[in-house]
């Protein structure tokens, strides 16, 4: 299927609470990681499907929530084209220090959702 949800990922205000709470309910693995910035970010492997992340919440004034991650082949160009049909960028096109990049959108109808280019795996790695 062309651009497959790839990746779903909690921001919430207590992430000690969710990981408790979310591997107790559905066994789910889960790996804690030093982002490059010094931020804790923690993967979540379901097994099969599509798996995720947890982090803490990036601004005070959100609540928490669950954001879905679109996989696209070019970041800029999907990002460029949601703009025309009406999206708001949340967070324009970053990179994601030796993972890919993303983008974080609002839907014409207030939904929002994020997109997301892998960076390409070269062959030997």
């Amino acid at each position: 299927m062309a651009n497959p949800f790839m990746h779903v990922e909690l921001h919430t205000g207590d992430l000690a609470k969710a990981k408790a709470f979310y591997s107790t309910l559905f066994d789910w693995k889960l790996q804690d990681l030093l982002m490059p910035d010094g931020s804790a970010y923690t993967m979540i492997d379901v097994g099969e499907g599509v798996g995720g992340g947890m982090m803490g919440m990036p601004a005070a004034d959100v609540p928490p929530h669950w954001l879905a991650y679109v996989g696209v082949d070019d970041v800029v160009a999907a990002t460029e084209k949601a703009k025309s049909l009406g999206a708001c960028i949340c967070q324009d096109v970053m990179e994601v220090a030796g993972y890919g990049w993303l983008s974080i959108l609002t839907d014409p109808t207030g939904a929002t959702f994020a997109l997301w280019q892998a960076k390409a795996v070269e062959q030997g790695d």
